[in-house]
């Protein structure tokens, strides 16, 4: 084990061992509906979960609706909750003298002097957006382009700015995030005039519940597993920015260890793709929920970050027929989601939030550190105060060790993909591997192995072991992406009666493969080679009929026009 250890110590750089120790509850106030009956059960196990003093868990009664609008925002939750925090002293606020200027005559507003709060809990029933309002007349800066001129927002997006007094504040059009890029935590603060408002929320009651529960546990145990990043390879300019910040967080992943999948084709990870374990999801730009997410079975790690960049990604938080609630129905812990049009420079900046979050800021925190600007469309979504990186590393895998967790074996993959980030060579990990006991019981760390076989040329080696890793799995997704890789190995060593045995088995225990052809086509060659002609042509046959006839030819006259 020492030699284990060793390597994770690498890891210390996940996170922020000298970051002020988490305060937890003290600083959040949470929300709930009165007038919602599941709103308040869900307040009472956030607050429990997250030792949150009792006063400060409120209900107030709202509209029983996720749609509502500029007056009743300002009637039902914004000014009941500015008093509430007025009269508890939970922000402590001055008076001075807005002095003149050309655009608006001097005027006494309040500023924000003393907080004790930092963090806003909205639960499920609390409204979720604030409809257009055609009476409000603002100036804006000449220029401002038409898209940007709405006033509709998302409600939390609103309430991130309680501590402001709101003679000072526009309604129409977006407000540039002053906090941006700031990765010391205490700058987000509402005496800097910001609250971290999320919402623990979701298409049912149990699902937002189960937000904070799978971040405890992953606060406890890590967030493990792989990271899944989809871009689109954009070319134009207008979106290029969305495929960076893609990019950029899929590099920032690699970086600290994660098994990184980094696709650039443009189209998105189809159904057939096996997405096992996983950590983080990042993928663009479908407009309905697509690929891997409409299996009725997506393996999300306890803990997980799910989002796919879409402008009507949460309309709604009910239902599942959205990207949000989809990924939070699946099991994805956190994600963010835009209630209406955002304009893509109007959305979050991944890689910042990624790159903000692994140095050990909480999740609202590195939420609010990478949007670009304030009162817009935007949700937060899951437990603001879910940090899963603020462990130090070695000390989390000693405890791992120590509690003979099966979770030991991401810890060793993380601490291997950094040291060989760092340029040590694959072969000192080969041996490593074959000799440490946690290998053995371990699919992940038997695929891993075999995968070094295999790019060091040792076929039979790589063979044997990717088949102990399929025995070894319970993920059907892990399986599934082993049984493929292995097939090809087996053929290349000339093993196609294994080889068949093995797709045959996949096909067995996937009935509902979407790509059942691609398995028939490696299946028919091989029947061919080992003599089973009539097995090959009733593959043949099912492969006829699930491939999408040819096009019919035009006729001779249409054909020879120009």
């Amino acid at each position: 084990m020492k030699t284990l250890l060793t390597l994770v110590a690498v890891l210390v750089a996940w996170c922020c061992p000298g970051a002020e120790a988490d305060r937890r509850g003290a600083e959040v106030v949470v929300v709930y509906n009165t007038a919602v009956a599941e709103s308040k059960s869900v307040a009472d196990h956030y607050a429990k979960s997250r030792n949150v003093p009792a006063e400060q868990v409120l209900g107030m009664k709202m509209p029983d609706r996720e749609t509502i609008s500029r007056q009743e925002y300002r009637e039902f939750i914004e000014q009941p909750l500015r008093k509430e925090i007025e009269q508890r002293k939970w922000i402590e606020f001055a008076s001075e003298i807005q002095r003149a200027s050309a655009a608006a005559p001097g005027t006494i507003v309040k500023r924000p002097v003393h907080a004790t709060i930092r963090y806003l809990v909205l639960c499920y029933g609390v409204p979720l957006k604030i409809a257009p309002d055609s009476s409000i007349t603002e100036r804006l800066p000449e220029g401002t382009k038409p898209e940007f001129r709405r006033n509709e927002a998302a409600v939390d997006n609103e309430l991130c700015l309680l501590p402001r007094d709101p003679k000072l504040q526009q309604l129409s059009g977006i407000l540039p995030n002053p906090f941006a890029g700031v990765s010391n935590s205490t700058w987000l603060n509402p005496t800097n005039g910001l609250l971290l408002v999320a919402r623990v929320d979701g298409p049912s009651p149990a699902v937002a519940r189960g937000l904070v529960d799978k971040a405890l546990f992953a606060e406890q145990h890590g967030l493990w597993g792989r990271g899944y990043f989809d871009a689109r390879g954009a070319l134009d300019t207008n979106y290029a920015i969305g495929d960076v910040w893609i990019q950029g967080a899929a590099a920032i992943a690699k970086q600290v260890g994660f098994e990184t999948i980094l696709d650039t084709n443009s189209a998105t990870f189809p159904a057939s793709f096996p997405m096992s374990h996983i950590a983080l999801y990042m993928g663009w730009y479908d407009t309905s929920v697509s690929g891997p997410f409409t299996l009725p079975r997506v393996e999300f790690m306890p803990g997980a970050f799910a989002y796919h960049l879409y402008s009507y990604s949460a309309p709604t938080l009910r239902g599942t027929q959205h990207w949000v609630t989809t990924l939070l129905d699946k099991g994805a812990t956190c994600t963010f989601g835009y209630v209406d049009e955002p304009y893509l420079q109007g959305t979050v900046n991944l890689a910042a939030f990624l790159g903000l979050w692994i140095r050990g800021l909480t999740f609202g925190e590195a939420a609010y550190g990478a949007m670009s600007v304030l009162s817009w469309q935007t949700t937060v979504i899951g437990d603001p105060l879910y940090r899963p990186f603020g462990k130090d590393a070695a000390e989390l895998h000693k405890e791992l060790l120590s509690h003979k967790s099966p979770l030991v074996e991401w810890s060793v993959l993380r601490a291997i993909n950094q040291n060989i980030l760092a340029g040590d060579p694959k072969a000192k990990f080969i041996i490593m591997l074959e000799r440490d006991p946690v290998t053995r019981s371990s699919a992940v760390l038997q695929e891993k192995l075999a995968e070094f076989y295999q790019a060091d040329n040792q076929f039979i080696d790589a063979a044997d072991t990717y088949l102990a890793a399929w025995k070894l799995s319970r993920s059907p997704m892990q399986r599934l992406r082993i049984a493929l890789e292995l097939q090809r190995t087996l053929t290349l060593l000339g093993r196609e009666a294994k080889a068949v045995e093995l797709l045959e088995a996949l096909l067995r225990e996937n009935p509902d493969y979407p790509d059942k052809a691609d398995i028939y086509r490696r299946l028919i060659p091989m029947l061919r080679k080992l003599g089973k002609n009539p097995e090959a042509d009733r593959y043949q046959s099912e492969m006829d009929r699930l491939s999408p006839p040819p096009p019919a030819p035009k006729p001779a006259a249409e054909a020879n026009k120009p």
